[in-house]
C-alpha cells in the first residue's frame, strides 16, 4: 500500500474541452514534472460520463480529469521557491475547480504495464459510503468487495484508492462533510464491450449487489491515460 496525491480537476467554463486537454497535457504537465522528488505523474482525461454496466445512483461530481502524483514530500509536493508559484498561477489560468485528495493505494488486480495500458480502456469511479456507515466499516467492507471483483471476467487491472486526507481548495485541508468522497476506483478492461460483459456476468451481478450494501454513490468516468513522468 502506498500514498498518492490526486487532483480532481474541472476546467474553466469558458475553456473548450479540446483547449483544456491540450494545455493540461502540453503546458501544465511539463511544468509539474520538474517537481523535486517526483517519481510518477499520470493525467487521466475524462472522455465519457456514462455509468456503463452498472445500475447505481450517480453523485454530483462532474470532473474533467484526475491527476495522480507520487512524490517524496506530500506536504510540499512541488518543493519550495519559484516552481510552486508557477504551478499555482497556471492552475488559476485554466482550472475552474481543483480538489486534492491523498489516498492509500492498493492494487487488487495487478495493473498492466505501460505499453499495454496505452492500448486498453480505463474507468475511474468516485465512491461514497452509505451514510450510516463509519469510515472503518466502509474500509473493512471494501476489502471484502475486492475479493468479489477478483472473480469478475475480463478485469485486466483494479486499484482501490482510499481517501485519507482532503483539500476542498488546494492548500486548505477540509473535513469529510465538505468533500464527501471515500474512495476512487481504477478499472482496466480491454474495451467498453468487455466492461459491459464483466458487469453483466453472474460474478459481476453478485459484485454489484454487494456494492449496494455499503456504497450510496458511484460516479463513473471513462478516461484516457497519459503518463507524464
Amino acid at each position: 500500500m502506498s500514498k498518492v496525491r490526486m487532483g480532481l480537476i474541472s476546467k474553466k467554463a469558458d475553456w473548450s474541452i479540446e483547449d483544456f486537454r491540450k494545455h493540461w497535457l502540453n503546458h501544465h504537465g511539463p511544468l509539474v514534472r520538474n517537481a523535486p522528488g517526483l517519481s510518477q505523474y499520470w493525467q487521466n482525461h475524462v472522455t465519457d460520463r456514462l455509468q456503463r454496466g452498472i445500475d447505481f445512483v450517480r453523485g454530483p461530481w462532474e470532473f474533467d480529469g484526475f491527476s495522480q502524483l507520487r512524490v517524496s514530500d506530500l506536504q510540499k509536493p512541488f518543493g519550495t521557491g519559484e516552481l510552486p508559484e508557477r504551478i499555482l498561477a497556471d492552475e488559476n489560468h485554466f482550472l475552474g475547480q481543483l480538489h486534492i485528495v491523498t489516498v492509500e493505494q492498493t492494487a487488487v488486480v495487478e495493473v498492466p504495464v505501460d505499453a499495454i495500458r496505452s492500448k486498453i480502456m480505463k474507468r475511474m469511479s468516485v465512491i461514497r459510503r452509505c451514510p450510516e456507515m463509519s469510515e472503518s466499516e466502509f474500509l473493512s467492507e471494501w476489502k471484502v468487495h475486492a475479493d468479489w471483483v477478483r472473480t469478475m471476467p475480463g478485469v485486466l487491472g483494479y486499484r482501490q484508492n482510499a481517501v485519507v486526507e482532503r483539500e476542498l481548495r488546494k492548500g486548505h485541508p477540509c473535513n469529510y462533510e465538505e468533500l464527501p468522497i471515500d474512495g476512487i476506483v481504477e478499472f482496466w478492461f480491454e474495451s467498453t464491450n468487455s466492461l459491459q460483459e464483466a458487469f453483466r456476468s453472474e460474478a459481476g451481478l453478485t459484485t454489484m449487489a454487494h456494492a449496494k450494501t455499503f456504497l450510496s454513490e458511484i460516479t463513473a468516468f471513462l478516461v484516457a491515460e497519459h503518463r507524464i513522468f
